[in-house]
């Protein structure tokens, strides 16, 4: 297997500080997670902002303060989220692109998300791949459902993605594929050889699955994005806690954890 690359997905764009006190959301408070998550073990963010009144925001500024902190500050890979949040245009979400991350997320579908409607249009998908491959970005390809592995295979035949394909896999948010060792297992099966995969298990879904993508030989995403809890119950401390106990886990299992340079080569990065 490779070493285990651990995506921290820190802030994103639906949990509030209501739910942990915890969660960054200042530029500052996001660059200090990072910080702490690279020291935990993780070796790449998934990027979502706030304005100042801690709402999601797709402002290039704030992005830009942000991106430029954590390379200041650490040699993790940068990924930012053009999701977005579920009421961002597609000119807002394309709109941090500017910034060239080395990966963005490609989302291939549309998804009910909860009590809301993740929009992905056909035209809008291939807009967003067009606009990764014209500024050298390499795409995440995120899917909630099986479906969209289908959708991101036929950007392959039109030019507009190259494989070999990185895949997130999204489970166990309400309107998705749900969040199960079946569901994961059928989402790796479905997917070309010779790709490359992360699951992001979204609440309590996010141990079980962290645990059975290191023993596949998939990567793990973790962060209060996903989970804002460290047990049924308890609160995670920060984002680093969550890191951690991958890292603690993938020891047990024998896998090594992979450091940035190491996750670049895995993701064949430029």
């Amino acid at each position: 297997m490779d070493k285990l690359v651990i995506v921290a997905a820190m802030t994103g764009a639906e949990t509030t500080k209501a739910h942990n006190p915890a969660l960054p959301a200042s530029p500052e408070e996001i660059i200090r997670s990072a910080v702490e998550c690279r020291k935990a073990g993780a070796s790449m963010v998934h990027l979502h902002v706030r304005d100042d009144q801690e709402q999601p925001t797709q402002d290039v500024e704030v992005f830009r303060k942000v991106v430029e902190g954590i390379r200041r500050e650490t040699d993790l890979i940068v990924q930012i989220s053009a999701g977005g949040a579920v009421t961002a245009t597609a000119d807002e979400r394309l709109a941090p692109l500017v910034l060239k991350p080395e990966m963005a997320s490609l989302t291939t579908g549309t998804v009910n998300f909860s009590d809301d409607v993740f929009m992905n249009t056909p035209s809008m998908i291939a807009t967003f791949a067009q606009r990764m491959k014209e500024l050298g970005i390499r795409p995440e390809v995120e899917v909630f459902e099986v479906g969209m592995i289908n959708n991101a295979l036929r950007l392959v035949k039109k030019g507009l993605l190259d494989e070999p394909l990185h895949f997130d896999f999204v489970m166990g948010v309400p309107g998705g594929i749900p969040g199960t060792v079946k569901d994961l297992l059928h989402m790796v099966e479905s997917i070309p050889a010779g790709s490359t995969w992360q699951v992001a298990g979204v609440g309590r879904a996010e141990l079980t699955l962290g645990a059975m993508a290191i023993m596949m030989g998939g990567h793990v995403r973790v962060g209060f994005e996903d989970n804002t809890y460290y047990s049924k119950g308890v609160p995670a401390e920060n984002n680093a806690q969550l890191v951690a106990r991958m890292v603690r886990l993938a020891n047990e299992f024998g896998r090594p954890v992979a450091e940035p340079a190491e996750a670049r080569q895995i993701l064949r990065l430029k």
